[in-house]
């Protein structure tokens, strides 16, 4: 009975002031990194947002006159003579290149960091941390250098033609720079360590004993993998897929050298606007439609995450 009393004390007055002042602290010691945040995140944006829906001046920078022109113009264009309306092609192109590929690099990298990943948890203790070295080499090396390296391996004088030439197996070389497959290459590389680092944290604390318990139940290797393993490394799979759809959907650097001028991604084409376009307002648009694309993405996933962590 006395210890069913002490169980419901409600706290005393001196208790409950001494929680609000540790969160007063803790707010306090926030504070100055919220303040940054606040700053160096939201203010940038809020320009972003304000020069979207102002008009464009006449040698670039903007003119101080509301107008949702540039909102019009990312996927409406009209014409110069008779101001008809009709679908921007090139931005529909552009923005449909840009979701597709950073889809198919994320598919891709996942189908290699997997089994990488796996590779790396299944090792003695004191091997990980070499593989995890050897993993994070690339993050060493600026990524335009890592850019031009895969370049030099798949021009048609590169490593790759020269090999399958002095094999037999190509007569001509074969053209994949400056193609989708390029851009698509290119993205895996820079962003497979993204993908390889968050699914080795989930499989590292996976309980490996539930994996031999799937195997004495007479499950295949398939239904182990697909019943056992992946449902409980799924966090890992989400943080991965995140990390490496949002940056590759915004990706600049490697479409602009492997895929050339004509094979152009979301965050070149708003380069272009603010550059040789000198369209502010409408490289703003098309900025805050990249990030309202990352915020479905992102929504969807962490919805999606939600509903299988409720089903299980």
């Amino acid at each position: 009975m006395r210890n069913g009393v002490l169980g419901n004390r409600q706290p005393s007055g001196l208790e409950i002031e001494a929680r609000r002042q540790t969160v007063r602290n803790y707010l306090l010691l926030c504070t100055p990194a919220l303040l940054l945040l606040l700053l160096a995140a939201s203010g940038p944006l809020l320009i972003v947002v304000v020069y979207s829906f102002l008009e464009p001046g006449e040698y670039s920078g903007v003119v101080w006159r509301f107008s949702g022109e540039a909102w019009f113009n990312v996927l409406f264009s009209r014409d110069i003579f008779d101001d008809t309306v009709s679908l921007a092609d090139a931005h529909l192109t552009i923005l449909w290149r840009s979701v597709r590929l950073s889809l198919l690099t994320t598919l891709l990298a996942f189908l290699l960091g997997f089994p990488t990943a796996y590779f790396i948890a299944t090792r003695p203790a004191s091997q990980r941390p070499m593989w995890l070295f050897l993993i994070t080499i690339p993050f060493w090396t600026n990524l335009l250098i890592r850019t031009f390296a895969i370049m030099e391996v798949i021009r048609n004088e590169g490593i790759l033609n020269t090999l399958l030439q002095a094999l037999g197996l190509i007569d001509s070389p074969i053209q994949i720079l400056y193609t989708d497959t390029a851009v698509t290459i290119g993205m895996v590389y820079v962003y497979l360590p993204l993908m390889v680092l968050p699914l080795y944290a989930a499989m590292e604390r996976l309980d490996f004993r539930l994996v031999e318990a799937g195997y004495d139940l007479y499950a295949s290797r398939w239904q182990v993998l697909r019943k056992v393993i992946i449902p409980l490394v799924k966090p890992g799979i989400v943080a991965g897929t995140i990390l490496v759809f949002v940056p590759s959907l915004g990706a600049y650097v490697t479409p602009r050298v492997l895929g050339g001028g004509k094979n152009m991604m979301l965050g070149n084409l708003i380069e272009l606007q603010f550059g040789q376009g000198r369209n502010w307002p409408l490289g703003a648009a098309l900025s805050m439609t990249l990030l309202v694309i990352v915020a479905i993405a992102l929504a969807y996933y962490v919805r999606s995450a939600s509903k299988s962590d409720a089903n299980d």
